[in-house]
Parts: C-alpha cells; sequence; structure tokens
C-alpha cells in the first residue's frame, strides 16, 4: 500500500462566474442564506464575497461578474506551512504554477496554478478564522456565525464537481501532485474512466472530475453546499420553487457517495447542488476504491430513478447547441450513468 500525501486539508473556496451579477448574488444571499463579507470590482466586474453559516475561514464563494457563467479560481488549504512548501514543489515540478500572491480576504501568501484541463486553482495555509459580528455572533462558541434561520441555510461548502477534457491528465494531477485519494468511480464499457471522486480528508469526497464530452477545457459540472438534514432539502426545493429558481434533479439519492441531493440552476447557469452527506466518512486507512459499471450507473439512483439528459450535457461555460436546457444535445451513448 502506498503512504498517501496528506498535504490539503481541504476544499476552502470556489470563485463563480455569473452574467447576471445581482440575481446571482440574490440567490446566495436571500436564498442560500450567506453573508456579504465583502464587496469589490475587477476588469471591471462586481465581485462580492460570501460566506457559509459554519465556514471558518473568511468566505467560501467569490461571485464574480463575467460575461459567461463557470468556474474561476478555486482555494485549496493546506496541513501546514511546510505541506504547503512540499505542494508548491510538486506543482512546480509539473509546470503548471502561475506563482506567488498576496491571499485575498484575510489570506497569507497564496500560491497560484492550474491543472491540465486549464481549470483555476491556489493553495495556501496562513488565514484569519471568521469573526462573528453583534449581528451574526453565534450562542455556542464553537460554531462560526449564527443558524440564518431562513432560506436554504447552507452550512459549508462541501465539494466541487469539474468537467474535464483530460481525464488521464487531472486524475494523475489529482494523485500525485495535490493528494487526492480516489473513493470512487466510474469505469465505462470502453475503459475509460467516466468519473473520479477524490478525498483530501475523511470526507467521502471533497473533489469530483466527470468526462465533458464536448472536448472543451475548464468547465464546471457544479458547486455542492452541505444541509444539515434530508428535511432541509426538502423545504430547500420549496423555497426554489416560490422563488423561481430552475430545479433541475431531485431531491433524491445518490447510488454513489450515497448523498440526499437537490440540484438547481443559480440564475447566472451555474448548476448548485444541496447535499446531505454527514453519513460517509472515509476512516478506513486502507479503503479499496468502489468501482461502478457502466450498467450498473445505467440503472439510476439509490431507488431507481434515472438520470435526467440535462445533468450529462449541461456545464458552464455553456458551449453553444451541445448543452443548454433548451435544446439539450444527445451526449453519447457512453456517457449515460454519469452520475455525481
Amino acid at each position: 500500500m502506498t503512504e498517501r500525501i496528506r498535504d490539503i486539508a481541504h476544499l476552502s473556496t470556489v470563485e463563480l462566474y455569473t452574467p447576471k451579477f445581482e440575481e446571482s448574488l440574490w440567490f446566495f444571499r436571500d436564498l442560500l442564506a450567506m453573508r456579504e463579507v465583502g464587496r469589490t470590482t475587477e476588469n471591471g466586474g462586481e465581485v462580492a464575497y460570501l460566506h457559509c453559516w459554519d465556514d471558518y475561514e473568511p468566505y467560501s464563494i467569490k461571485l464574480t461578474e463575467k460575461e459567461h457563467a463557470g468556474v474561476g479560481r478555486v482555494g485549496w488549504r493546506a496541513h501546514s506551512p511546510e505541506a504547503l512548501e512540499r505542494t508548491v514543489a510538486r506543482i512546480e515540478a509539473t509546470g503548471l504554477g502561475e506563482g506567488w500572491v498576496d491571499g485575498e480576504q484575510g489570506r497569507g501568501r497564496t500560491y497560484r496554478f492550474q491543472n491540465p484541463d486549464r481549470h483555476l486553482m491556489e493553495v495556501y495555509f496562513d488565514t484569519e478564522w471568521y469573526e462573528a459580528t453583534d449581528e451574526d455572533r453565534p450562542a455556542l462558541k464553537n460554531q462560526a456565525s449564527k443558524f440564518p434561520g431562513f432560506g436554504a441555510n447552507a452550512r459549508r461548502l462541501d465539494h466541487i464537481n469539474y468537467l474535464t477534457a483530460d481525464m488521464a491528465g487531472v486524475c494523475e494531477f489529482s494523485e500525485k501532485v495535490m493528494g487526492g485519494y480516489t473513493t470512487e468511480f466510474i469505469q465505462l464499457n470502453d475503459g475509460d474512466v467516466g468519473a473520479h471522486w477524490y478525498t483530501f480528508g475523511q470526507k467521502s469526497y471533497d473533489m469530483v472530475y466527470s468526462d465533458d464530452w464536448t472536448g472543451t477545457p475548464g468547465r464546471l459540472h457544479h458547486v455542492a453546499f452541505a444541509a444539515d438534514t434530508r428535511e432541509d432539502i426538502l423545504k430547500a426545493a420549496d423555497i426554489f420553487l416560490e422563488n423561481g429558481i430552475f430545479i433541475e434533479y431531485g431531491p433524491y439519492k445518490h447510488a454513489i457517495q450515497q448523498g440526499f441531493f437537490l440540484y438547481v440552476w443559480e440564475p447566472g447557469g451555474n448548476r448548485i447542488e444541496l447535499a446531505n452527506q454527514g453519513s460517509r466518512l472515509i476512516l478506513a486507512p486502507d479503503w479499496k476504491p468502489v468501482g461502478w459499471t457502466q450498467e450498473e450507473r445505467a440503472r439510476g439512483q439509490a431507488w431507481g430513478m434515472k438520470t435526467i439528459p440535462t445533468f450529462h450535457t449541461h456545464g458552464t461555460p455553456v458551449v453553444e447547441d451541445a448543452d443548454s436546457a433548451a435544446n439539450p444535445h444527445e451526449a453519447p451513448k457512453r456517457d449515460e450513468g454519469l452520475e455525481s
């Protein structure tokens, strides 16, 4: 058994691009109950920093105004200053490093890089912990801020699912450079891997790569936020319904990783998941990755519901005439069952 690299602690922040800044801000702030903790401009566009109520770091989402939806820079916190230096050395050896910058919103020096599929990332260690104000000070001092008590009450950032046009490249990078460990995967009939679930700690997963059948690099499948219970997700579905948010898929239970889920499209077009993953932890130090065949995935989710076509075809940025909701292109047969 090869010793795992444990230099990355967890996923910490995700930058999301949106062409509808105010509407997307309303979604995250008023429906997911995230607190706006900062506002600035970049390259002529609006930027807002938003904090999930029990994330310990200064912000969870950086919302950036762009011409198109998609994913920007994603942050990873290292386990220690020494772990940061080891990670940076491995990145620089690949030639994918971009260099050191001053961190945003209370972070120390940060190293920026990209993976082989052009997804933008950064890694750091020094960070300020979120300081609650009088307005959001919690009754219990072991949580970051008080329970919002409105909207979907997204507790924390949970995971990110990337689309990739270079599955072999991103998997090698995730494992050998970042230290990701595969917990589950999909093996397609042609021998290729359809999707990989990676953990960096003891959660069942922090990051997923799903095959992008369009062959377009750098796209996003979804970003997920944690809910405390299944009932929270059922209530969130009613909240999204009442507020005109497109509910794409769920509420239901996944087979892979067994999370209870709800997928919606925020107003800018990015797919957002509200997930209850609480029962799934990887405690075994010698966990053996669980593989799923294409036939097994084609049977549907845990209780048999089939996956809808847009779940395989829609990603951001949108590839015109390929993955729009109005005219979902029929994905190749090999994509059937790539649930994540």
